[in-house]
């Protein structure tokens, strides 16, 4: 027999029942917090899958000879060396701490708003569209990383006397600013954004609703296994449609100024001079290493984040 509590004590553990049964909730700046930590993290892992992905967009300019994943990964083992694969680790972090925190942050807090009182989740158009605001203002926020993250990646492939030689992201982003002016560190902003949102779209949206339905159809309970199947399809679906914009923003941010005179004017010239020069799938150029690192950089932050927001809830 379940022995009859009153007064005081009988309240606090109704107070215990009452909040067991609830789900806790986080306040804002822990949603940033983790976001950040997550890509944080998953960026430690697949850094070399990011350089591997700017240097073949850069490589065969102008039509010049294609070179494939293996021969681009062989080249920088054998004539820079192993650890040059992490060349650019430091802005790949800040990146990660500025662009990674907004957009998951805001993007969960969205989330959480729009959620129906019921329990009910946003629509896939609503997750959407959360996804591209989200998206498109870290962008801006994360571009000076992102600036620094192409051209320390893409160093190697300059001949010795035309290399930038930055020491780390903060270098970088000092002498940019000594050297080129603080407006550079938002150079192709604008194809920044606009691929931050279509990324932001069907990444974030993807995931959401995979995981949704992977849990609906009842054969699965919600764990790892669970997120590492709803992020892989979400990082191809992310990797097709964003990697036109990616290469146009990385031609951008590591071109250079001849005699004054920039080696692109615009978006639309270095789509023109890609497709003119290269053909149209050239707009897909890097497409293993890319889906290599966004695949896995999708599946290890939506984990780490999971498993964060889950210790979370647990412990604090």
């Amino acid at each position: 027999n379940e022995t009859t509590l009153s007064g005081p004590l009988q309240h606090i553990v109704d107070r215990k029942r009452e909040m067991s049964g609830k789900k806790k909730e986080q306040p804002n700046y822990v949603k940033f917090i983790v976001g950040g930590l997550s890509g944080m993290g998953a960026t430690l892992i697949v850094q070399p899958f990011d350089l591997l992905k700017t240097r073949m967009q850069l490589a065969g300019k102008g039509g010049a000879a294609k070179v494939s994943f293996v021969q681009t990964l062989n080249g920088v083992i054998k004539n820079e060396g192993f650890l040059k694969l992490y060349n650019g680790l430091s802005a790949g972090l800040l990146r990660q701490a500025t662009y990674t925190t907004t957009r998951l942050g805001v993007y969960n807090a969205l989330q959480e708003h729009f959620t129906d009182p019921s329990g009910k989740p946003p629509s896939f158009a609503l997750k959407a569209a959360m996804g591209m605001a989200s998206g498109g203002f870290a962008a801006m926020v994360g571009n000076p990383a992102e600036v620094a993250l192409i051209r320390m990646s893409a160093d190697g492939l300059m001949p010795v006397a035309e290399r930038r030689g930055y020491r780390n992201v903060f270098d970088a982003i000092f002498r940019i600013t000594r050297e080129e002016g603080v407006l550079t560190l938002w150079r192709a902003c604008t194809p920044t954004v606009v691929r931050a949102m279509v990324v932001n779209a069907a990444q974030l949206a993807t995931y959401a609703q995979c995981k949704e339905l992977i849990l609906k159809s009842g054969q699965f309970k919600d764990g790892i296994g669970v997120h590492f199947m709803a992020s892989m399809v979400s990082g191809l679906v992310t990797t097709i449609a964003s990697m036109p914009v990616d290469i146009v923003k990385t031609r951008l941010q590591n071109m250079r100024y001849v005699n004054g005179v920039p080696e692109y004017t615009g978006i639309v010239h270095v789509v023109k001079s890609i497709t003119g020069k290269e053909g149209v799938f050239a707009l897909w150029k890097g497409f293993l290493p890319y889906y290599s690192r966004l695949g896995p950089h999708t599946v290890l932050t939506f984990i780490f984040m999971e498993q964060l927001n889950h210790a979370y809830s647990r412990y604090l």
